[in-house]
C-alpha cells in the first residue's frame, strides 16, 4: 500500500473520486476499504449510474415492492432509493470531509435530468433534494446549460453545494465559474457566511475526443495539405481543452474580486475531470488521468480506471505542462473545418439526452418491479 499511486495524488493537490454508486459497494464495506486503502475522497453519480444499479440488479427489488405497497409512486420510489444510497455513502465519507476541512468527502445527486432547460424547476428541486439529504457533504448536480447558469448562481447564494455537470466547452466553463463567484457575492451581500460552501465544475473529456477524432481522421485518411496538422491534433483536443480550462480557472480565482470572497471564508470552485475512462483502444487507459494531475482539481473515475491507476499509474504534476501545444491544438482546429464551440454545444445537447434516456428507462423498470 505504501507504493499505491492513488495515495500519492495528495502530494500533487488532486483528489480521486469514484464515478459509481451501488448499495452493495456500501453495505459490503468495500467503499470503506477504498477510502482507507486508496485514499478515495468522494463519489459522483448520475441517472445512468442509478439506472444500472437499480434497474439492472436485484439489490433493490425487495425495497421497491415494500415502498410500492405503501402507495408511493415510481418517482417517490426512485428518490427513496437514490437518496438512501447517497446519504449512506456521505456518512462513509464523513471522516474525509472532516479531515480535509470540508474540501473533500462529497457525494453527488443529480436533479431530474428533464429539468435541464428549466431554471426555476432546477432551483426548486435542488432546494428540495438538499433539504431531504440533510448532509453537509453532498452535492446537488446541476447541468451547465444556459438555463442552468442562473440556477447555479441562486443555489450558491442559498448556501447549497453544487456539482455543475456536463461542461464541455471553454466559454461555458467560464460562465459556470462566474456564476459561482456571483452567487457567493450575492450571499455575502446578504450578510451570510461563505464558509463550507462547496462547488465543483465537472469538465467532460473523453466524449470530446470521441466526437472530434472522426472529423480529424478524414484528413489523415485522405492525404492533403491538412494531413500533418490533423496528425498533430488527433486525440489531443480533450486534454488540450482541459489544460486551457485550468488556465481560465487560475485567471478567475486569482483575482482581487475572488480574494475578497476568500477573505470571508469562500473556497474556490475546483475543476473536476469527468468522463475520464478511455473509449478508444488506440489510447492509453491513463490518457485522461496522468496529463491532468494538478493542484485544486478532482478526477472522478469509474472502478476500472481506479483499478488501472492503482496498478500502473504514474502520479506527477502535469496540468501546467505542454500549454503551448494545447494552445496550438485548439488554434488549429478551424484549419480542419472544426468549430469547437459548435462541437461542445452538440455534446452538451447529447449529454442531456444521455441522462434523460437512462432516467426514463429506470422509471419504466421501477414501474415493472413495483407491480410484481
Amino acid at each position: 500500500m505504501k507504493n499505491n499511486p492513488l495515495k500519492k495524488m495528495e502530494m500533487f493537490g488532486q483528489s480521486i473520486w469514484l464515478d459509481y454508486i451501488r448499495r452493495d459497494l456500501i453495505t459490503s464495506g468495500e467503499l470503506r476499504r477504498l477510502i482507507k486503502d486508496d485514499d478515495l475522497r468522494g463519489m459522483t453519480s448520475n441517472p445512468s449510474i442509478f439506472q444500472k444499479a437499480i434497474a439492472e440488479s436485484h439489490l433493490y427489488d425487495e425495497d421497491i415492492r415494500k415502498i410500492a405497497l405503501q402507495g408511493k409512486d415510481i418517482s417517490a420510489i426512485y428518490e427513496t432509493l437514490s437518496q438512501g444510497d447517497v446519504q449512506n455513502a456521505a456518512d462513509e465519507f464523513k471522516s474525509v470531509y472532516q479531515k480535509t476541512d470540508a474540501k473533500d468527502g462529497y457525494v453527488s445527486l443529480e436533479v431530474n435530468p428533464h429539468l435541464a432547460y428549466d431554471t426555476q424547476g432546477t432551483i426548486d428541486e435542488a432546494r428540495r433534494l438538499w433539504k431531504a439529504l440533510d448532509r453537509p457533504n453532498v452535492f446537488i448536480k446541476v447541468p451547465a446549460t444556459a438555463e442552468g447558469l442562473p440556477a447555479i448562481r441562486q443555489l450558491i447564494s442559498d448556501g447549497i453545494n453544487v456539482n455543475v455537470t456536463l461542461i464541455f466547452g471553454l466559454p461555458r466553463y467560464r460562465q459556470v465559474a462566474k456564476a459561482y463567484v456571483a452567487g457567493l457575492e450575492e450571499r455575502a451581500a446578504l450578510g451570510k457566511s461563505l464558509k463550507n460552501i462547496a462547488s465543483v465544475a465537472s469538465f467532460f473529456l473523453s466524449r470530446i475526443d470521441s466526437m472530434v477524432d472522426p472529423m480529424v481522421e478524414k484528413f489523415i485518411d485522405t492525404v492533403s495539405k491538412e494531413t500533418a496538422t490533423a496528425r498533430k491534433i488527433q486525440g489531443k483536443v480533450a486534454v488540450s481543452s482541459a489544460k486551457a480550462a485550468y488556465q481560465i480557472y487560475k485567471e478567475i480565482f486569482d483575482t482581487p474580486r475572488f480574494q475578497k470572497l476568500a477573505d470571508q471564508g469562500a473556497s474556490v470552485q475546483r475543476l473536476l475531470w469527468a468522463s475520464t475512462s478511455n473509449k478508444n483502444p488506440m489510447y492509453s487507459d491513463m490518457k485522461y488521468i496522468e496529463p491532468l494531475i494538478g493542484p485544486d482539481t478532482v478526477n472522478t473515475v469509474p472502478t476500472q480506471t481506479l483499478d488501472a491507476f492503482r496498478d500502473h499509474g504514474k502520479p506527477e504534476s502535469m496540468l501546467d505542462q505542454d500549454l503551448k501545444e494545447a494552445e496550438w491544438v485548439l488554434e488549429h482546429l478551424p484549419a480542419l473545418g472544426i468549430d469547437i464551440d459548435q462541437v461542445t454545444q452538440q455534446l452538451e445537447d447529447e449529454g442531456v439526452r444521455k441522462f434523460n434516456d437512462p432516467f426514463d428507462k429506470l422509471m419504466e423498470a421501477l414501474s415493472q418491479k413495483s407491480s410484481v
